[in-house]
């Protein structure tokens, strides 16, 4: 059986290859994902950028004390 496309005789056969390629290489645009970027900045400058104030003494020494442990963290995972 064929289709009339446009004044032209196109088999069945035709239509439904392309239809599955068609299907196919969609797919697997899709599934490719996009380019990945790395994101803008260091670690330090993050660090940097966020700041903590602290409305009293106990507030900063556990901040101080978080700010220790993620120094030390670092250092130990470093090696």
């Amino acid at each position: 059986m064929s289709y009339v496309i446009l004044g032209r005789a196109i088999k069945s056969e035709y239509l439904a290859l392309g239809t599955l390629l068609t299907t196919a290489g969609i797919s697997y645009i899709a599934a490719s994902g996009g380019s990945k970027e790395s994101p803008k900045g260091s670690l330090q400058e993050v660090k940097d950028s966020v700041k903590i104030d602290s409305s009293s003494k106990e507030e900063e020494n556990l901040m101080d004390s978080i700010k220790n442990f993620i120094a030390e963290e670092e250092k130990a995972s470093k090696h």
